[in-house]
């Protein structure tokens, strides 16, 4: 490909709504553009790039046992309506009426579609197990879209269904996929990590999340670098200490605290620590009702020094959403805000994390402006009809599994596997007959890989201060031929540019009429692992000048010997990068 001819211009400036480096250089090369606000049109270096990916996916299925389809974008409302994800899911599904007034679906993903064809397909235990996938285009209507391709609204999805008889056929092909995608994400020179994670909307058994590890990531990850125990902050469990295994319980004793709305100034005016004290959180929950939502008032109480995890909270009443409540709605249930607890409530679904009831004589609140309760204890003076994990773990917590803290880090969402189970066999009526013609249900899988913040994230791995440094494996083009305007150089150019395409090089030859700097900075820029250089001075000194984009030395190579030259360096590439896929061991 020539650069007078390529659809694409780089850029010197990224533009100012930009705060990521991987956003900044792919609009700066001259991959990406938006449309709108999570919505990009991949140019011809990104869709060679996303290629690249796609291919890599493919292997990699295809290895394991995968079948390639394509499914639709658009849904009948029907089929989510029969899962009952139709009532669950908020405003990030896509819905519209088509021009006969049926309720349709923009895809999110395709569980439901999956499930229809398989009660049409599947009959008998011969036909499994069986896995399908394919790369197609998802939208989610996202509230926030943010840093460039890592969080869009229409994006690109390699997505797998795995279909079992039981579930040991579903626990090998989970385990199969968690070897696959470490071996993507390493072939595309992405370092990740897998941890345990929420189901979501999902649904199922068990869920794993590959994690690219990055200041950028809006997902908080808890590791213990003792025992290999690694989850998301929204499913992290850690050891909760017991403050005192056979407590006295002090007679509760109502004492004025003025001023005193916040934990930290309640601690502070009783010269207590803030775990002492109790803190109440005040929320309405959104649970869904077969086809109707209802919104229940929801009291949480967690000690004083942890917070509240919206993600356990909600799985810990089923709700579909939750927001925080509304001053009248908490006076409503005789609560004051500042100074609430779930003594004398009403109308209210209590809700306490596990610790409440191993925390003796807590402070809490007297739902009373100005007073607090001293020696609250559970059980004698309130009762929650939920107790359940619902706090956050934080860096220095005990790791669950053996005990040593645990420590925090950021971390990007690759790709995820969820063990569906039943879920969706169920209520979409997806069975087959047994050896004995019993009819059971078909025990489902499914897998994701976000191709687009796939190649964001190699972007955001590695770049440098000049540009983009792409894998080979992942890169547009090979080689970026620089040819500096001189009737000499032009020739030799055109002549080394035609010997590496009959060789099977892809090469994108810089033929444009702009000084040295220019060619040399968007070489960096768009970050081709190989450049080429070609003019009067380096024929001069014999020959052209090869640099690789991740080193700093330039090599003079005979023009005859360029061309072996180049695909030796190629081949040097593909050694590293391979050095570097790992066999993984599957890790619950």
């Amino acid at each position: 490909m020539r650069m007078t001819q390529l659809f694409s211009q780089t850029l010197r400036e990224a533009p100012g709504d930009t705060d990521i480096a991987s956003h900044q250089l792919l609009l700066r090369a001259g991959f990406i553009r938006p449309l709108a606000a999570g919505i990009f049109s991949y140019l011809p270096l990104a869709r060679r790039a996303m290629t690249r990916i796609e291919a890599v996916i493919r292997e990699e299925m295809d290895a394991i046992g995968g079948q390639e389809i394509t499914m639709p974008v658009v849904h009948p409302a029907d089929i989510w309506q029969e899962t009952g994800r139709w009532y669950r899911i908020g405003p990030e599904m896509g819905r519209f009426q088509d021009r006969a007034g049926r309720d349709m679906v923009l895809a999110m993903t395709h569980e439901e579609v999956v499930g229809d064809l398989v009660r049409k397909e599947i009959r008998s235990y011969r036909q499994l197990p069986a896995m399908i996938y394919h790369i197609q285009t998802k939208w989610r209507d996202e509230p926030r879209p943010r840093a460039g391709l890592i969080r869009v609204r229409e994006f690109t999805m390699k997505d797998s269904y795995s279909l079992d008889a039981d579930w040991e056929g579903l626990d090998k092909q989970y385990r199969a996929h968690y070897i696959a995608y470490f071996r993507i994400f390493n072939r595309c020179g992405l370092p990740v990590i897998a941890v345990k994670s929420d189901t979501g909307m999902m649904g199922g058994r068990l869920a794993h999340e590959f994690m690219f590890l990055a200041p950028i990531g809006e997902d908080t990850l808890l590791l213990c670098d003792s025992c290999g125990f690694s989850a998301n902050r929204e499913v992290a469990r850690f050891g909760k200490e017991v403050i005192d295994e056979t407590p006295t319980l002090l007679d509760m004793e109502k004492v004025a605290t003025p001023n005193t709305t916040t934990i930290e100034s309640l601690a502070k005016f009783l010269n207590i620590p803030e775990s002492h004290t109790a803190k109440a959180v005040f929320m309405v929950a959104t649970i869904p009702e077969g086809e109707q939502d209802t919104e229940r008032f929801v009291l949480v109480i967690v000690r004083g020094d942890r917070e509240v995890n919206e993600t356990k909270l909600i799985n810990a009443v089923k709700a579909k959403a939750m927001r925080p409540a509304r001053d009248e709605e908490i006076r409503a249930t005789g609560a004051v805000a500042g100074y609430g607890s779930a003594i004398g409530v009403k109308n209210a679904l209590v809700v306490v994390d596990e610790m409440i009831p191993t925390s003796p004589n807590l402070v809490a609140g007297a739902n009373e402006s100005g007073y607090h309760f001293l020696n609250v204890n559970y059980g004698r003076d309130f009762k929650a009809d939920i107790v359940a994990d619902i706090i956050s773990a934080r860096d220095g917590d005990p790791c669950p599994n053996c005990g040593q803290p645990l420590r925090t880090v950021r971390g990007v969402e690759v790709g995820n596997i969820f063990k569906l189970g039943t879920r969706y066999s169920d209520s979409l009526g997806c069975s087959f007959l047994d050896q004995e013609g019993k009819s059971r249900p078909i025990i489902m899988g499914s897998y994701g890989i976000g191709v687009g913040r796939l190649l964001a994230c190699v972007a955001e791995q590695h770049h440098d201060d000049k540009g983009l440094i792409w894998p080979i494996s992942v890169a547009p083009y090979a080689v970026y031929l620089v040819v500096i305007p001189d009737e000499q150089a032009k020739a030799a150019g055109e002549q080394l540019y035609t010997a590496l395409r009959e060789a099977g090089v892809d090469v994108l030859i810089d033929d444009r009429d702009e000084r040295a700097g220019v060619k040399f900075n968007d070489a960096d820029l768009i970050g081709l692992p190989i450049r080429l250089t070609v003019s009067k001075k380096s024929m001069e000194k014999g020959g052209v000048e090869l640099k690789r984009r991740d080193q700093d030395g330039i090599r003079l190579i005979p023009l005859a010997e360029v061309v072996t030259q180049v695909q030796a360096e190629i081949q040097t590439l593909w050694t590293e990068l391979r050095a570097g896929v790992r066999n993984v061991e599957y890790r619950d």
